[in-house]
């Protein structure tokens, strides 16, 4: 399966300028910001009207890439290492390269197309079938003439079928698509109005999407949409049909809250866990597809209860007093808008508000565009009507509603009006154009406190940081790690703590959350331990320290602080094989770092890979003598004394002999002892709890939860809990393998953890509706809550959504 450059010439009818040794391709790069350094790898310099990737060549060559796709022609010489093709196009070159890929595999691929619905299936036929088959597909809405291909390269020999959507926007795009995911399945999952100023007509569109399908052995399609249904059959493309319509291969009857399914000569009845027509459509496209493959009622079933909902579109959530927002701010078209107001119309708040933006590129006249809005909107019975746009603004006249009308030039005027007691026990529908950054509104309107919260003991966390001073020798430093949002426990107010309590040093994972810090008046040095070249511009504005481990990143470091004076750490490998140097690098460093003086070697570094456990215990010393001769080869060559540092929170209990000028605490700071061995002084800092939402009565026999894999074996007193899978409260907590605390009393999880809420079995206790509920604490320790799933501390800790509102109090400081 594997491709060398040198194939490269015939697949692409291009011409190899240089090759300097025939290497494999893994890795595709069209985004200079993004570059994976790897000898595998090949950028392609694509062109267009505000970028021309040929002016990153050079740059990207003394990263370390060393192949290239060019349009242009370049000087090689100035490339001594590097494979060059020349091409006439580098994204036809790109989508060539990967057809050919694609043709070296035999699996079934399922090609998705339409004006609305392909991410939603894809992601759900995913959902279906991860279980039953390795699945390769689109990464989120990769579905251009980039996005295809990037995702169909990625298919692999164990991959044993291909998910993948197309999207396009004129004529002429969709053969080349077609070429690439070579799909042997289709689904249309239907027409709309997005991109209609791309072709001369609906049907044109409709035409030029099919031929997605030109190949398919099976179309999948709804029967009921009559436009696209007599081109499928003109062009006498196999197909599968479903539908309302009874000429339909599977035959749909709705009989609510249940569907009667009938197909080749078979019938049985299924219940979908929602009744909007979008979300009903979605999904008898996947059914469709499942009845295709094979399954059977029952499976089917079984498979779409366990559906989860995708981040995107149609989503609902709880909004401020007492509202609760659809959140429909992906795109934004007249056949989307019908689609998002069906779902608006099947909830049951009584007053329904819409907050609409412009429609774009809809191929409409404005007049005709306001036309067919204000049809719409009227169809429906609504509460109040929010316009926000030039169009909808300049043509409000001609909007005639009974419900109230309120209208905005833009998304910041609205915003800067915005008073969120004019919402009041309303389902708002919040639809727009990506380009008007609704997300912005649903962020005003959603609401903040949510029923779950994790409570931060600042007092107790300073008794930690004391612990872990009071065991430093004197002189040695402290670095506090406030990664991960300070281990989950929000790192704004922890490094305000800290900084108070004068550490030395904070640490970060990424330099966005350097500059957060700097952002709220943090001034400790800070150090970033996996910096990028694209944030270095970030690093020095904000006077963050990178932590350097590889020749590469210390090249392009050394070459974008040219002239301007820089602090670095240096992050040794001694047996981690996570990041870092080896010893056998230290000739290039001190050789760069030479000849820029510009640099200022903060601290030399390294990791203990096993300082939590005594079993390691030799190994741990191999490492520090290890790490000892790579700095003093360092220090005494450049004739310097940088810090030195190699012990985390299990290193510092452990190992007091390693303390050198600096140590690094982390987990430790939040309570939780990360040795096999007691240290009672350590004090949990961090207790989440949520609240009892609804008490039932459960009768023996009957079933609680998704796949219902909760049963009652006696009368059950049961209560759901408002935390889920969402919040950090992982699936794994599932069918009595995670425990709480109610009223003092552990008590199990029954069934599945769903993605808000949680069911637990109070029988026997004295629980009632808004009680408080614990799931870690005091009472019910991290490390045990981690082991009954059989993982660590840490990954409790930093699974706790951001979303879990963080109270953090103090007796006094």
């Amino acid at each position: 399966m594997a491709m060398q450059f040198a194939q490269l010439e015939s697949i692409t009818s291009g011409t190899i300028l240089q090759l300097s040794q025939d290497r494999k391709i893994t890795y595709l790069i069209t985004d200079s910001r993004k570059p994976m350094v790897a000898e595998k790898a090949v950028f392609f310099a694509l062109t267009g009207k505000r970028h021309d990737g040929h002016q990153y060549i050079q740059h990207l060559y003394n990263l370390g890439i060393r192949q290239f796709v060019v349009e242009k022609a370049i000087d090689v010489s100035q490339f001594p290492l590097a494979n060059i093709c020349q091409v006439s196009s580098t994204l036809s070159a790109l989508q060539s390269i990967v057809a050919h890929h694609r043709s070296a595999f035999s699996i079934p691929v399922v090609g998705i197309t339409g004006s609305n619905g392909k991410t939603i299936i894809k992601e759900w036929l995913y959902q279906l079938l991860e279980g039953d088959r390795n699945i390769v597909k689109n990464p989120g809405s990769y579905n251009s003439q980039i996005g295809v291909p990037l995702s169909v390269w990625g298919i692999a020999p164990h991959h044993q079928l291909g998910i993948f959507e197309a999207g396009i926007s004129t004529r002429n795009e969709m053969q080349r698509l077609e070429k690439i995911i070579q799909p042997t399945i289709g689904i249309f999952t239907n027409i709309g109005t997005a991109h209609n100023e791309g072709f001369q007509n609906q049907t044109e569109k409709i035409k030029e999407k099919l031929k997605l399908f030109r190949n398919v052995t099976t179309l999948i399609y709804c029967a009921d949409h009559s436009d696209i249904a007599p081109q499928i059959q003109q062009q006498k493309i196999p197909s599968l049909s479903w539908g309302f319509h009874s000429a339909a291969d599977i035959k749909i009857e709705k009989n609510l809250p249940d569907y009667s399914v009938q197909y080749k000569g078979n019938s049985f009845t299924i219940t979908l866990p929602f009744d909007d027509k979008a979300s009903v459509e979605n999904c008898f496209h996947c059914i469709s597809l499942l009845l295709y493959f094979g399954f059977a009622g029952p499976a089917i079933q079984q498979k779409v209860n366990l559906l989860r909902a995708i981040p995107m579109r149609l989503e609902l959530k709880q909004g401020v007093n007492r509202c609760q927002l659809i959140d429909d701010t992906y795109n934004n078209d007249v056949a989307g808008l019908k689609i998002s107001l069906d779902f608006l119309n099947g909830q049951q708040k009584k007053k329904k508000t819409v907050i609409l933006s412009d429609i774009l590129q809809s191929g409409l006249t404005e007049l005709e565009l306001i036309d067919q809005v204000s049809i719409l909107l009227k169809s429906y019975p609504l509460y109040q009507f929010i316009g926000i746009g030039p169009v909808l603004s300049a043509q409000q006249n001609q909007i005639s509603l009974s419900a109230k009308t309120h209208f905005y030039p833009s998304t910041e005027a609205f915003l800067q009006s915005l008073d969120t007691t004019q919402f009041e026990d309303e389902l708002i529908l919040v639809k727009g154009a990506r380009a008007f950054q609704f997300e912005k509104i649903v962020s005003r309107l959603q609401r903040k406190i949510h029923g779950t919260v994790m409570e931060i003991d600042l007092n107790k966390m300073v008794n930690n940081l004391n612990y872990f001073k009071s065991q430093l020798h004197t002189g040695v430093k402290l670095m506090a790690m406030v990664k991960a949002f300070a281990y989950g426990s929000g790192s704004e107010e922890v490094a305000n703590l800290l900084q108070f309590h004068q550490v030395d040093y904070l640490g970060v994972a990424y330099t966005d959350e350097g500059v957060d810090l700097r952002k709220n008046n943090i001034s400790l040095p800070i150090m970033v331990m996996n910096p990028a070249e694209e944030n270095f511009h970030s690093l020095l504005a904000f006077s963050l320290e990178p932590a350097i481990y590889n020749l590469k990143m210390l090249t392009a470091f050394c070459h974008f602080t040219e002239g301007k004076q820089a602090a670095l750490h240096i992050e040794v490998d001694t047996g981690m094989h996570r990041l870092g140097f080896d010893e056998s690098d230290l000739p290039p460093i001190i050789s760069l770092l030479r000849t820029n003086p510009q640099l200022k070697i903060a601290s030399v570094f390294s990791h203990l890979a096993g300082a939590d456990e005594s079993t390691h215990d030799n190994f741990s010393k191999e490492q520090f003598e290890k790490f000892t001769r790579f700095y003093e080869g360092l220090s005494q060559a450049l004739k310097i004394r940088p810090f030195r540092h190699i012990l985390n929170s299990p290193g510092i209990l452990r190992f007091p002999d390693f303390q050198l000028d600096m140590v690094r605490l982390g987990i430790g700071l939040y309570g939780v002892n990360p040795t096999e061995e007691e240290f009672n002084q350590l004090v949990p800092v961090a207790t989440l709890k949520t609240i009892i939402s609804q008490i039932k009565t459960i009768k023996a026999g009957e079933t609680i939860g998704y796949g219902r894999k909760g049963k009652a074996s006696s009368e059950m007193k049961m209560a759901t809990i408002a935390i889920g899978y969402a919040d950090g409260f992982s699936r794994s907590f599932s069918q009595g393998r995670g425990l709480v605390l109610v009223r003092g009393k552990k008590v199990p999880v029954v069934g599945n953890v769903c993605m808000d809420m949680t069911m637990i079995d109070v029988t026997g206790t004295d629980a009632h509706e808004g009680d408080e509920v614990i799931l870690f604490g005091p009472d019910l320790p991290l490390q045990e809550v981690a082991q009954r799933i059989q993982t660590i501390p840490y990954e409790i800790l930093t699974n706790t959504s951001e979303r879990v509102k963080r109270v953090f109090f103090a007796e006094s400081i």
